[in-house]
């Protein structure tokens, strides 16, 4: 739905630590995400950026102010709550996080089955044909030590998108990837959110893909700055 917001934090702020030992990390966040696009979230190393994305996506708890995720409240949101947005979501990491015992399809398939009650043919219909997204359908029987380090991550983009999602979390999806290998992940991430209305928001220290961002984030010492 075009003007949708996925994601939006008002007054965010969090802490590590206790006592004498308590940290704010996160500074009065504030932002929107409207459904489709891809947001670049960059920052020096310890400003906030993976805190974000975890708080995002329901992977640690909030603490005060407000984030709202597809219209629920995670502030003081339930565990089944946060389990069932979980699994709305798609999580795409630095390392590939492929099971090396596991062929592409396979990998794909524990994708789909986050949600119960899939049965294992639908499953796999489904990572085959997320595997054609990503141009890996001549791949999907291979294990990830017979796949290069691009379409190894190509396969963690098709596992994360298997299910649908209406947002995908990258943390540093290209960091380990060769340039051309880095913007081919990035391109396939916009042109499937086009296609699916996916909202996609990408923490990254890699500069040789901020161009092809619809919007980038600045986060300098837990706060937006541009």
């Amino acid at each position: 739905m075009d003007g949708e917001i996925i994601v939006e934090a008002r007054g965010l702020n969090h802490w590590f630590g206790a006592g004498e030992a308590r940290k704010q990390a996160l500074f009065d966040i504030d932002l929107a995400l409207p459904r489709g696009g891809l947001t670049a979230l960059i920052g020096p190393s310890g400003s906030g950026k993976t805190t974000v994305l975890t708080l995002i996506g329901c992977l640690r708890a909030v603490q005060d102010g407000s984030l709202r995720l597809m219209g629920h409240e995670l502030r003081g949101a339930g565990e089944a709550e946060l389990t069932a947005l979980r699994r709305r979501l798609g999580f795409i990491f630095q390392s590939h996080n492929l099971h090396e015992s596991l062929t592409a399809r396979q990998n794909v398939m524990m994708g789909a089955q986050v949600r119960p009650g899939v049965p294992d043919d639908l499953a796999s219909r489904a990572a085959t044909r997320a595997l054609g997204l990503v141009g890996l359908s001549d791949r999907a029987d291979y294990l990830p030590a017979n796949l290069s380090g691009g379409q190894k991550q190509r396969v963690a983009v098709a596992r994360a998108l298997v299910g649908a999602p209406a947002l995908v979390l990258a943390d540093e999806p290209t960091a380990a990837l060769d340039r051309d290998s880095a913007g081919e992940v990035v391109d396939l991430l916009k042109r499937l959110g086009r296609r699916r209305a996916t909202t996609t928001l990408l923490v990254t220290h890699d500069n040789r893909i901020l161009d092809r961002a619809d919007r980038i984030l600045t986060l300098e010492d837990g706060r937006i700055v541009s």
